[in-house]
């Protein structure tokens, strides 16, 4: 029996993560979930899995939720509030804490789990894209470790299992290519949310799922896996695949590739990074390879889609870029789904900020932190100019 937390319980990663706890009732006792403001989902949640310890977004939201939680007769948590309300959640003692909170906010609570020895089931990328070196440090000093949740990273992370690293000559991150794989560069200028949140294979959020569409979210990718797996930007490469079988690969240095192939279902990587090594029966959907049709693999286009160039160079900078990248790539994606932003503003937006932010090596969390905002000051700025920037 393994005690789980889940931040961001009420999005789409929560949710298939507590599909599979459905699936395995005697495996896992659920401690802690936050949500976001979606607390009537929450209150259902808690009715379900009774948990000690809940944190929503909002001061309201906790005044809804402990009426509702009073009115139905239930066993009342402990209810947390916002940025402190996530951390304390991360807190309560658990074996393994699955960060599925979107974007840069998930930063401290994830910090927070590792800080106390906790497996950090992690989702959210951009713990590691804004402050990689710094969490690693923490993992390493505390005990704690990261087992990802990405599809992804998830492939690479088994087709490594048992290897050597010095035997390996390169990752290979498989990507979908995104709604727009086949557009000409003009017509990008024209997409529209919906098109934008159209993804061809995956079912996510909006945030991820534009990024899909920009190619950024494998940007994110790549800086992450870097922080994984120890390995140089210059031995990460990406792949275009549009069927989505293969999740990654690796090649080793004697010419042999190992790939890990699943249907496009996130909750099998989930299962896997809550209790592997161990692969029990379940029941999501099988692959079948006669059926499947063709596996079709192309390089990804840097000029259509320079939010992946951007990524790699911000990686290879080093220091505060990677922080850099993140936020201003929030706030742009964050202005495009509000019709405020067109599709091909948000690379101009972050490549604007890029281009001015002080570049130097976070030593603590709170660097990052304000870092963190001042990039998204200087966003907000260049969204109100159509993403050209001062």
């Amino acid at each position: 029996m393994r005690t789980v937390t889940v931040l961001g319980a009420t999005g789409v990663i929560g949710t298939h993560t507590l599909e599979v706890v459905d699936r395995f009732p005697d495996a896992f006792t659920v401690v802690a979930l936050t949500a976001g403001r979606n607390v009537e989902r929450l209150a259902e949640l808690v009715r379900r899995y009774r948990p000690r310890f809940v944190a929503v977004a909002e001061a309201e939201g906790a005044r809804w939720l402990r009426e509702r939680l009073r009115q139905d007769g239930l066993p009342m948590p402990e209810i947390g509030v916002g940025r402190e309300g996530l951390v304390a959640a991360a807190e309560v003692p658990s074996d393994v804490v699955v960060s599925a909170v979107v974007g840069a906010a998930g930063l401290p609570a994830a910090w927070a789990a590792l800080a106390r020895g906790a497996v950090l089931a992690l989702a959210n990328k951009e713990t590691l894209v804004t402050a990689g070196d710094l969490v690693m440090a923490v993992a390493r000093r505390h005990g704690g470790s990261i087992v990802p949740v990405d599809s992804e990273h998830s492939a690479l992370f088994q087709c490594l299992m048992g290897s050597r690293r010095e035997d390996v000559r390169r990752l290979l991150l498989t990507a979908s290519g995104g709604p727009f794989r086949t557009w000409p560069k003009e017509r990008l200028a024209q997409v529209t949310v919906e098109e934008a949140l159209r993804h061809p294979n995956w079912a996510m959020g909006r945030k991820i799922t534009v990024d899909s569409a920009t190619l950024m979210n494998k940007g994110l990718e790549v800086i992450e896996a870097h922080h994984l797996f120890a390995a140089e930007y210059d031995d990460i490469e990406v792949l275009v695949h549009p069927q989505s079988v293969v999740h990654s690969l690796v090649e080793y240095r004697d010419g042999s590739m190992l790939a890990q192939l699943a249907p496009p279902d996130m909750r099998l990587p989930i299962q896997y990074a809550l209790m592997h090594p161990a692969r029990p029966e379940n029941d999501w959907p099988r692959l079948d390879l006669t059926t499947s049709g063709a596996l079709t693999f192309e390089p990804p286009d840097l000029e259509r889609f320079p939010c992946l160039r951007l990524a790699y160079d911000a990686g290879r900078a080093g220091g505060y870029a990677p922080c850099v990248l993140n936020a201003a790539n929030e706030v742009a994606v964050e202005a495009f789904l509000e019709g405020r932003l067109p599709f091909n503003g948000i690379a101009r937006v972050v490549e604007s900020v890029l281009e001015r932010h002080i570049t130097g090596t976070p030593r603590e969390l709170n660097d990052i932190v304000e870092m963190d905002a001042w990039a998204r000051g200087e966003a907000r700025s260049a969204v109100r100019k159509g993403g050209w920037g001062a």
